[in-house]
């Protein structure tokens, strides 16, 4: 399946830095005397950076499938702190050469090429060398959440459980299980909170370094200019907040108290959130992850045939894990490979309606590789987070008429629906409130545990049911957002499921008018990987790159009229 080289030897490994050095060199070396010359080179510069991408890809798939392993963490640090730190700076050298070069213009006038070498001149001007060893402990340090949140276990009624596992728990329509399982899960969670505090008190003063290395007054506008946000800005991302806090809660609050009313409550607490609220026994949607893969199949096929082979090319390539167990990583992800072109999807499935919606998304992400993997060179096949998310929240909205293959009953594949369209406006508030909290936390790197957990709490508070009760477990509010390994892993990567939700809204009820041009759209959309603005990528799926509250308002008042209905 590995697409056939030009540049490298079709049979070239990563061993060590020293057999990698040569190519960089030749790139670096190399005469490029027209237009034609800089096109093969930045064919030749991709190849041998998606053989690297997809080398540390696998060392870190292997790493979260098995937490545990020495072995496999050892691979992945190897490769962060001794071949990474060399690539990078060959990378700016390599960026500094094209950028010189005079037939740049000339290819910068290609519309495929301009939004990588706008990329380019962003990297080459917040390039620092003394950052590159500052970055390396960085991506070493993010990995110990994963180890730390992998070993969390309870035990249940003499059974071992993952906190994934025993989350279904909180789903039982006995309130007193719910009630044990939820003080289980929260205090196994608590015996690492100042481990987790600390971790990420290092992660704060690192990344502030590498800002005030660059030039940026805090971490909140490094990481905007690394991570290439030429179409919104901080302020953007402040209006998107006052716009869930004044468009969205409402209906939060409207549906939490209906949910207290239902269940005939005096006060909701937090582990009253995820049962039925009518009495009923939550859902399975499946009994193991061969079921749950087989009926995600049938879904994509119902949609268009395409969609569903790229998943049955996944299974047969063995690039999905599912399956919670001791000392996996948690969340789920798609991680794309460069050379394979088919990515691998990981999760932690245990049976519930969630873990549905999980690959439905990470399967999003999947067809959106597959379809941007012929593109010619590496940069064309990254979309920034707001059109890849865009790809995974669709998908999981557009499914929904074909959902029929989980459910034998239609009063379940109904309460499904329904179940999922209020975790959706449920969501938004999470988003804005994560978001706000890292703006919060960059901005003012030098504070305290206790001031970390009274802004956490200040602000939670504002995207949160005010009637749910947390009196007596306040002190897990407080701790409520280490669950969230975006905080750890990826800084600021998280504002981006905020607006590709409002996006996969819009393009759902394009597919609700006329499925057929939806769909069109939405994968024409996706075809363009990252050839194209993020306003006109929506643009070509027929939505609007837009948070404005009168947007919002629109959108959820549709997503109500779905619920209603």
């Amino acid at each position: 399946m590995l697409k056939k080289r030009n540049f490298l030897p079709e049979n070239f490994v990563v061993q060590k830095w020293a057999t990698i050095e040569p190519f960089y060199k030749n790139l670096l070396e190399r005469n490029i005397n027209s237009v034609h010359d800089l096109r093969a080179w930045f064919r030749d510069r991709s190849e041998l950076e998606s053989m690297l991408s997809e080398d540390m890809a696998w060392r870190y798939i292997k790493m979260t499938c098995n937490t545990a392993d020495e072995v496999l963490q050892n691979s992945f640090n190897d490769f962060v702190s001794n071949i990474q730190p060399s690539a990078i700076h060959y990378n700016h050298q390599l960026n500094e050469k094209c950028l010189a070069n005079p037939f740049l213009q000339e290819l910068e006038q290609e519309s495929n090429f301009k939004i990588t070498i706008r990329g380019l001149r962003k990297q080459a001007e917040i390039f620092r060398e003394e950052n590159i060893p500052l970055q390396t402990e960085l991506q070493i340090k993010e990995r110990e959440y994963g180890a730390i949140a992998g070993a969390m276990m309870i035990n249940w009624k003499g059974e071992e459980l993952t906190l994934q596992q025993a989350g279904n728990i909180l789903e039982d329509k006995d309130r007193k299980n719910r009630e044990e399982a939820y003080f289980a899960i929260q205090n196994r969670r608590y015996q690492d909170k100042d481990k987790l505090d600390n971790l990420l008190s290092e992660l704060i003063t690192l990344r502030h370094q590498v800002a005030l290395n660059a030039g940026f007054k805090n971490y909140r506008d490094y990481a905007f200019a690394a991570l290439g946000r030429f179409d919104y800005s901080p302020e953007d991302c402040f209006k998107f907040h006052e716009a869930v806090s004044q468009k969205v809660m409402p209906l939060v609050e409207k549906l939490a108290e209906e949910r207290k009313n239902l269940m005939k409550l005096d006060t909701l607490k937090p582990w009253d959130m995820q049962a039925d609220p009518t009495g009923l026994p939550a859902l399975k949607v499946f009994d193991n992850s061969e079921e749950l893969i087989e009926e995600t199949i049938a879904c994509f096929d119902d949609l268009d045939g395409f969609l569903g082979d790229c998943l049955r090319t996944m299974k047969k390539m063995g690039h999905l894990d599912l399956d919670s167990r001791k000392n996996k990583a948690p969340g789920g992800y798609n991680y794309p490979l460069a050379e394979t072109g088919y990515p691998f999807i990981f999760m932690n499935a245990t049976s519930n309606l969630r873990d549905l919606t999980t690959l439905l998304h990470e399967g999003g992400h999947a067809v959106h590789s597959v379809l941007c993997k012929d593109m010619e060179i590496n940069t064309f096949k990254e979309p920034p987070a707001e059109v890849a998310e865009l790809a995974s929240m669709s998908m999981e909205l557009i499914t929904l008429p074909f959902w029929k293959h989980f459910f034998e009953k239609a009063e379940d594949l109904q309460r499904a629906k329904k179940e999922h369209l209020e975790d959706l406006l449920a969501v938004l508030p999470w988003i804005a409130c994560i978001d706000k909290f890292q703006h919060w936390l960059y901005e003012n790197p030098e504070h305290s545990i206790s001031e970390r957990q009274e802004a956490w709490v200040r602000i939670y508070s504002e995207f949160s049911p005010k009637s749910v009760d947390w009196s007596g477990v306040e002190h897990f509010k407080a701790y409520h957002w280490q669950k969230q390994l975006h905080l750890y892993e990826v800084p600021f990567y998280y504002i981006e499921y905020g607006f590709a939700q409002l996006g996969a809204i819009a393009v759902w009820r394009n597919c609700q008018k006329d499925l057929k041009s939806g769909l069109k759209g939405y994968l024409d959309a996706l075809s363009l990987g990252y050839t194209k603005t993020i306003p006109e990528v929506y643009q070509t799926a027929g939505i609007q790159f837009d948070f404005s509250p009168a947007y919002i308002e629109e959108l959820m008042q549709f997503v109500k009229s779905q619920i209603d209905a």
